[in-house]
C-alpha cells in the first residue's frame, strides 16, 4: 500500500493525521499528485459517493460593510468600484431562489454584508425564507454575519437550515486579516448557531500570505467547531483591497489543500467555493475527488463560471447531483 492510499485507510479507520502527515500532504511532489488526489477520492466516496452538492449565492446587500477585512471588496476600506445597495426585499430574495432551482441547486445561501444584521434586515430574510422552502423546497442557507441570539433564535424557527460563518483564517493569521473583530468572534457565532440547532457552515479563504502550519490549523479548527460544512475560498485578489495583487497559489497547491481537508474532516461536506475558476483553472474537475460540493453562479462581488459549463463538468466526470426538491407550487 502507497504512502498515500495508507493515510486515507488510516483516516476511514478513524485515525488523524499526524502533523508531519498533514504538512505532507501539503508538499506532495506534484509527481505525486494524482495518487494523493485519488487516496482522498476514496475518502470522499466512502461517505458522498459521486453525489455533488450544488449551492447558489444571492448578495441580498452589497458593500458599506464597517469591517476592514483586508480581502474583500465591500469593507470600509476597500476602494474597488464595486455596486452598492442596500437589502433586497422579499420578492427578489424569492425570484433569486426560482433561478436557484432552476439550476437543481440544493441549497440557497442568502448573503448580506455588514458585521451583522438590524432587525429590520433579519425580519426582511425570514419574510422570505418560508415561501421559498414552501414553493421550491430548497434548503437556506442564511450569512449575515456576526449575530445576537435572539436573532439565532428567529432564524430557527423560520426554517432556516444552515447559517455561514467562516473562520476565514487560522487565529493566529487573524489580525493580519482584519482587527474590526475577533477570531473568537467568529467562533462564538458559530457555537451560538449549533445551540440554536441550526448546521454550522464554516471555512477559510486560502492564498491571504498565510504559512502551511496556518493551514493545517484552520483544518484542525473546523474538526473542532464540528462544522457540517466547510467552504474552501481560494483568493480572487481584488483591486481596491489590501490584499490586491497577490497571488500565491497554483492549481496544484489548491488540490493538495482539498485532500488535506478532507482527510482532516472526512465526514464533512467540502464544498470548492469562491476563487476556484481563477486558481484551480484546468484542473476544476479534479478538486471534485476531493470535495463534494460546489458553488454554481456568481459569489458576492466576482463572477462565477457559466452554470451550463458546471453542470457539463459534473456530467463529463460521471457524478450525480445531489438534491432533493419539492415541484414549484403556485
Amino acid at each position: 500500500m502507497g504512502k498515500w492510499r495508507g493515510i486515507a485507510q488510516n483516516v476511514l479507520d478513524g485515525k488523524e493525521l499526524s502533523d508531519k502527515e498533514a504538512m505532507d500532504v501539503l508538499d506532495c511532489p506534484d509527481h505525486e499528485l494524482l495518487e494523493l488526489v485519488n487516496s482522498a477520492y476514496t475518502v470522499r466516496h466512502h461517505y458522498y459517493g459521486n453525489k455533488v452538492k450544488l449551492n447558489m449565492i444571492i448578495n441580498t446587500k452589497s458593500g458599506m460593510c464597517p469591517e476592514n477585512c483586508g480581502y474583500c471588496s465591500q469593507s470600509s476600506i476597500s476602494t474597488a468600484p464595486i455596486e452598492k445597495y442596500r437589502m433586497m426585499d422579499k420578492d427578489a430574495i424569492i425570484k433569486g431562489a426560482e433561478q436557484a432551482h432552476q439550476l437543481n441547486v440544493g441549497t440557497y445561501c442568502i448573503v448580506a454584508s455588514g458585521r451583522g444584521p438590524s432587525d429590520r434586515e433579519l425580519d426582511q430574510v425570514i419574510s422570505a425564507v418560508g415561501e421559498i422552502k414552501d414553493k421550491f423546497g430548497l434548503k437556506i442557507c442564511a450569512c449575515l454575519g456576526l449575530l445576537k441570539p435572539d436573532q439565532a433564535a428567529k432564524l430557527k424557527e423560520a426554517g432556516v437550515d444552515r447559517y455561514n460563518h467562516n473562520i476565514n483564517t487560522s487565529e493566529n493569521h487573524h489580525q493580519s486579516i482584519t482587527t474590526s473583530h475577533t477570531y473568537e468572534d467568529r467562533v462564538n457565532t458559530v457555537e451560538l448557531i449549533k445551540e440554536q440547532g441550526i448546521s454550522p457552515c464554516s471555512g477559510v479563504i486560502i492564498g491571504m500570505k498565510e504559512t502551511k502550519q496556518d493551514v493545517i490549523n484552520m483544518a484542525r479548527s473546523l474538526k473542532v467547531l464540528d462544522a457540517d460544512s466547510i467552504p474552501v475560498n481560494f483568493l480572487h485578489a481584488i483591486d481596491g483591497t489590501p490584499l490586491q495583487g497577490t497571488n500565491e497559489l497554483n492549481p496544484r497547491y489548491c488540490l493538495k489543500v482539498l485532500c488535506l481537508m478532507r482527510f482532516i474532516n472526512p465526514s464533512k461536506e467540502i464544498r470548492i467555493s469562491g476563487g476556484r475558476e481563477v486558481n484551480l483553472r484546468s484542473l476544476q474537475p479534479l478538486g471534485l475527488y476531493a470535495a463534494n460540493s460546489i458553488f454554481v453562479g456568481d459569489y458576492l462581488t466576482t463572477a462565477g463560471q457559466e452554470s451550463t459549463a458546471d453542470h457539463q463538468m459534473l456530467e463529463d466526470l460521471g457524478f450525480e447531483i445531489d438534491y432533493v426538491q419539492t415541484p414549484i407550487r403556485a
